[in-house]
């Protein structure tokens, strides 16, 4: 559970500022695109959509507008400070719920999910850690159901230009850079699903995994 190597669970400083910092990072950019993978992962009226690590809430703002009144939205987190943000943000949302629960952590949803998403998350887990993950979405998504994992793109870092050398391999925890270079679709595949797209982001540093369950 955590491992002193990752950076993903965010607490503090970067808590309270996250969404001016991610749009620093990304030259403004961040709510964009994050809000075009939601859109990029196909959901659609009356889906039901658990996100792993819901963050500030920006995702789950703009998968409810989707969805309407007949899809939920279960949004699963361990950061106070950040769940407090999202449940401002989509205060007047009523097919919004979050709950404090770490991914990694068995659990079971109100429901059988058409969608789970997870955004810069999974970089920053151990490969074990991984795997209780893929358990956990395998066990409550629906058969056929889609798992969409927003996060960095496969590559060489050294080899690749200088943003995702200084992002990856400087800024980012030793985790980030495993990610980047480790086959990931070949290991979630291992585990169930099958790779069904794969989408870009600013500049190609930034990927969307589409898998669904088999």
């Amino acid at each position: 559970m955590g491992s002193p190597r990752s950076k993903v669970e965010v607490k503090g400083f970067e808590a309270r500022y996250y969404d001016l910092l991610m749009g620093i990072l990304t030259l403004g950019q961040y709510g964009r695109w994050l809000k075009r993978a939601v859109r990029d992962t196909g959901v659609g009226p009356g889906w039901k959509v658990v996100e792993l690590g819901s963050g500030t809430g920006i995702a789950a703002c703009e998968f409810s507008r989707i969805i309407g009144d007949e899809g939920k939205y279960l949004g699963l987190d361990i950061g106070k400070e950040m769940m407090a943000k999202a449940e401002k943000r989509c205060r007047k949302r009523k097919n919004v719920e979050f709950l404090f629960q770490r991914i990694e952590e068995p659990f079971n949803t109100p429901f059988p999910a058409d969608l789970f998403f997870v955004s810069f998350v999974m970089h920053g887990l151990e490969n074990p850690d991984k795997e209780k993950v893929l358990a956990n979405v395998r066990n409550n998504l629906r058969p056929g159901g889609r798992f969409a994992v927003l996060d960095y793109s496969q590559m060489e870092v050294e080899k690749s230009w200088f943003l995702p050398r200084i992002l990856i391999g400087k800024l980012e925890c030793p985790l980030a850079r495993e990610f980047a270079e480790m086959n990931f679709p070949a290991f979630v595949e291992k585990r169930g699903f099958k790779l069904a797209a794969l989408k870009k982001y600013f500049l190609s540093v930034f990927s969307l995994y589409i898998f669904v369950r088999e």
